[in-house]
């Protein structure tokens, strides 16, 4: 990130990129615009587990600038790395120079200090910024602009830049930069062909905050993982459902509390075809013949997220996989 300071803005003329950017490619094209899309959904499991609470706050900010373009932007800007420093004296996972930092800056996780190293305040500036910038932009009045791609020119070059040329500078590494998180976007995007929606990726966001929790029969709930009994009594994680369960209550914000049992989830939302099935809808399973005793949440992709039994973790499986593909299955969309 460049921000105004003009010592950065001849740094950025002259094309240097900054450490972290492996940059490829050229122009903004119309295919770049394009990947970038209008309605955005998130695929969380494409974002480090650690950042994507703050991801998904900072997409909410305002609608110039999704959970995906943060996303994007992050990787181009530092690859997901929060102690990273460029040449230049860009700090933390958004490459803030300490003058924008001054200025922009939050404490996101109210601990007192405004810190660019600090994951949650660096987002959280990040998406203050692009959305003071997409104002800023807009009021140049730029006929026929894509204004994420004005917004990203001006995070790299500086918001005179853009008004200046009219849109993206002709700098080499501004279109680079911007066309670069155009196509990325794609990459923290839900596939639009499965029908996402916003409800449905913060299920599995949810869901996905959890892999690698253990499988505690009878545990969890929509406190988190808990001991269960029996077999899961010294086991502090969730079964199937209470995953479930979890995901879909935070995913609506409290509004939805599922029944705590497989057997009846599977009769609660409304139900859906194996066709229309898309990210955050669950799917139920009859594994010994007789009642729906087992459920996932559905991630995209042919694959599901779940709670498999005793001795595994939560984790994200193949659903056309022989085993699953073998057993009765019914569908459920719970938002």
């Amino acid at each position: 990130m460049k921000g105004t300071n003009s010592a950065l803005l001849t740094f950025a003329v002259a094309g240097t990129l900054l450490i972290g950017l492996s940059m490829t490619g050229g122009a903004v094209s119309e295919d770049d615009k394009a990947l970038a899309g209008e309605g955005i959904a998130l695929n969380p499991s494409a974002i480090p587990a650690e950042y994507q609470e703050w991801v998904m706050k900072a997409g909410k900010l305002c609608p110039d600038v999704p959970a995906a373009l943060i996303a994007a932007q992050i990787e181009a800007e530092s690859n997901w790395n929060p102690r990273a420093v460029s040449h230049a004296g860009a700090q933390g996972l958004s490459q803030f120079i300490p003058g924008t930092w001054a200025t922009y800056g939050v404490d996101a996780d109210n601990d007192g200090r405004r810190d660019p190293f600090n994951p949650a305040d660096a987002i959280m500036s990040q998406a203050n910024y692009d959305c003071d910038l997409a104002d800023e932009v807009r009021s140049y009045k730029i006929k026929n602009a894509d204004i994420r791609s004005l917004i990203l020119a001006a995070y790299n070059a500086g918001p005179n830049a853009v008004r200046q040329y009219g849109g993206v500078p002709p700098y080499a590494e501004t279109q680079q930069y911007v066309a670069r998180i155009l196509r990325l976007i794609a990459k923290y995007s839900v596939s639009t062909s499965e029908g996402a929606s916003e409800f449905g990726a913060r299920v599995v966001a949810q869901a996905q905050k959890w892999k690698g929790t253990p499988y505690s029969w009878g545990g969890g709930g929509i406190s988190g993982p808990s001991f269960g009994f029996a077999q899961g009594q010294y086991t502090r994680g969730f079964d199937c459902s209470s995953l479930l369960m979890y995901a879909v209550y935070h995913a609506s914000g409290g509004k939805i509390t599922l029944s705590r049992t497989s057997q009846h989830q599977v009769t609660e939302g409304k139900g859906v075809t194996r066709a229309q099935l898309r990210p955050g809808d669950a799917i139920g399973f009859k594994l010994n013949g007789g009642s729906w005793d087992h459920i996932a949440i559905y991630v995209g992709n042919n694959q599901m997220i779940h709670a498999p039994r005793t001795g595994r973790t939560v984790s994200v499986e193949a659903l056309d996989s022989p085993y699953w593909s073998s057993k009765p299955q019914t569908y459920r969309r719970y938002g």
